[in-house]
């Protein structure tokens, strides 16, 4: 039948111009052009339906067009097409085909039914272009329209782009994520002193450093100037976002050598928290910005996140800094304390010490807020030392450990303790105060015991011979491995609490939960669950094997002088459960 279509003097069905100059048009044309019959059984191709395809024309002669498809539609794609094209006579659209080297690669398809003198169809023409070159450039063209074009990073037309998406999916799954907004200290100077073009390669240079601290899930873009923001998503905790904000802070502290010039540069940054505070891309840059400005105005080279007190001045900050140091010097810090249960034989075998601090002019303040000023302003290490002072102080007042079993676990600043006189400080304390080391045990973040590993395993072995335990607090936020800590001569792990909140809801983390138990347990390690709530909480931490738990279902933190109280009413009640 295809024969018949080109014998020399006949019209050609398709164009009714004679056989002789389609055919020089079927060989020329630099569309592919495919002809089939009724049952779509392969009759004729053209040179450039070979060229495009990888085909010769022996090789699919009598076989189905199937022998292109790429397997990326499905078969309601192809039956809708072919409905079209017999209803209306034609179809044309975009479509994913596959040469015979099995490259897949697109191309734009007119389909036509030829019909013969009474109406019927008696052929199928299908002529294509190949797309690849197209989008290609089309690729190009949004690359350039979606990146910037000196770092390579996103601009603000992709950031914003990609964070409506984002924050689309994560109304939907409750996800949480942190936006870091990045502003590079004197950079001005740079560029009046050593030119722009200095100024250009120490952006390249910056963006660099930076996408080697961030994960491709998360958001880069420069968003102006010297500007840059980073979205961090899916994370489960904020200290998540201080943590990339330290470690970019670090990262850019070492000297960039340009051009036979050795700079040096730092960064203030902004941290605003969705959904906490904003669910707009709009509002949570607004809120990072002034975080931004704050944390720049008081300091620089550091991170600030957002809270609803941040003043554009740094009124209370000044204020908040005048009273830490009035508190310290009259020793006014208080310390509330948390029982930890042994959840195998329900006794009360620990407290937690945790700090309280109610400023005359400020009224309470939180922890969260005035334990990282006191690490910004130097102010950590006599606050640390006037917390352990009060530790020890209401441990032999009030005889914790015989009313409360041991030890008494005391939270240790990360920056405290990688002062070179932390151990030495710490023994005088306790010799001064009449306190045995082995009644207490030191919690250290995460981040802190993975910083300097070395220099950290020597400390902290020194402070296992002194007599203390060691508590790896908040694990799991995704710092460290239980493999690598086993260097460590740690005795207990906390769990963080992010976990045990919502553990029953969501299934990865009763598995995140039982997998630091099971590893914890190989490596001679007691597990802590904190943050325990419900009753749910504590029988599904049972099961899984965790042996201590605390948190507000057995009690909240209290004053000191209300633990023998505590003790006495547990104590009853399990003698009257048994």
């Amino acid at each position: 039948m295809a024969e018949e279509l080109f014998v020399k003097g006949k019209q050609d069905s398709i164009s009714g111009y004679p056989i002789e100059l389609s055919e020089k048009v079927f060989q020329k044309v630099s569309e592919g052009i495919m002809i089939t019959d009724l049952s779509k059984r392969i009759l004729h191709v053209n040179p450039a339906f070979e060229m495009v395809t990888g085909f010769q024309r022996d090789e699919v002669i009598g076989h189905s067009p199937k022998i292109l498809q790429s397997g990326i539609h499905g078969s309601d794609f192809y039956q809708k097409m072919w409905a079209e094209v017999n209803d209306k006579g034609e179809w044309q659209g975009e479509i994913w085909n596959r040469r015979k080297n099995g490259e897949i690669y697109p191309e734009w398809l007119n389909i036509m039914a030829v019909r013969d003198a009474e109406g019927a169809i008696r052929n199928y023409c299908g002529i294509f272009t190949d797309l690849t070159d197209r989008k290609v450039a089309e690729q190009e063209l949004k690359e350039m329209a979606l990146t910037d074009s000196l770092t390579g990073v996103s601009n603000r037309y992709d950031f914003s782009e990609r964070m409506k998406q984002l924050l689309k999916t994560s109304e939907e799954y409750n996800i949480s994520h942190s936006l870091l907004f990045l502003d590079l200290d004197r950079f001005k100077q740079i560029n009046d002193s050593l030119g722009h073009d200095i100024g250009d390669m120490l952006l390249i240079e910056v963006s660099k450093r930076i996408r080697r601290l961030i994960k491709n899930k998360d958001i880069i873009a420069r968003y102006g100037g010297d500007e840059f923001v980073i979205a961090l998503s899916a994370i489960k905790h904020p200290r998540e976002a201080a943590h990339l904000a330290d470690r970019i802070i670090e990262a850019l502290e070492h000297p960039f050598h340009l051009n036979g010039e050795e700079i040096y540069i730092s960064t203030s940054i902004g941290i605003s928290l969705y959904p906490n505070d904003g669910d707009t891309t709009d509002e949570l840059l607004r809120k990072a910005d002034k975080a931004m400005y704050f944390s720049k105005e008081n300091g620089r080279n550091q991170y600030c996140f957002f809270h609803d007190d941040l003043q554009p001045s740094s009124k209370r900050l000044v204020i908040l800094e005048s009273e830490l140091r009035k508190a310290i010097e009259a020793k006014t810090i208080e310390m509330v304390y948390q029982p930890k249960v042994d959840v195998r034989s329900n006794r009360v075998i620990g407290l937690e010490a945790l700090v309280r601090w109610t400023s005359e002019k400020l009224g309470p303040v939180s922890p969260s807020e005035f334990i990282p000023h006191a690490e910004s302003t130097g102010l950590i290490a006599p606050l640390s030392e006037v917390i352990l002072e009060r530790v020890c102080e209401d441990f032999i007042r009030y005889d914790l450990a015989k009313d409360c079993g041991l030890p008494v676990s005391i939270n240790i600043s990360g920056i405290h303790f990688q002062q070179s006189q932390f151990t030495a400080v710490l023994k005088q304390i306790f010799e001064k105060m009449n306190c045995q080391p082995a009644y207490f045990e030191l919690e250290l973040t995460e981040h802190t015991v993975m910083n300097n590993s070395h220099h950290t395993a020597e400390k902290l072995n020194e402070l296992k011979n002194m007599g203390f335990k060691i508590s790896i607090d908040d694990f799991g936020t995704g710092y460290s491995s239980l493999s690598y800590l086993h260097r460590f001569p740690i005795d207990f792990l906390k769990i963080d609490r992010s976990f045990i909140k919502n553990i029953h809801d969501q299934k990865e983390n009763e598995l995140i939960v039982n997998a630091i138990i099971t590893m914890a347990s190989s490596l001679q390690m007691e597990v802590v669950a904190e943050g325990a709530e419900t009753l749910e909480q504590v029988q599904l931490l049972q099961r899984l094997g965790c042996g201590i738990v605390q948190g507000y279902y057995y009690s909240k933190p209290m004053r000191p002088e209300e633990i023998r109280f505590f003790m006495e009413e547990w104590n009853i009640r399990q003698e009257e459960r048994v």
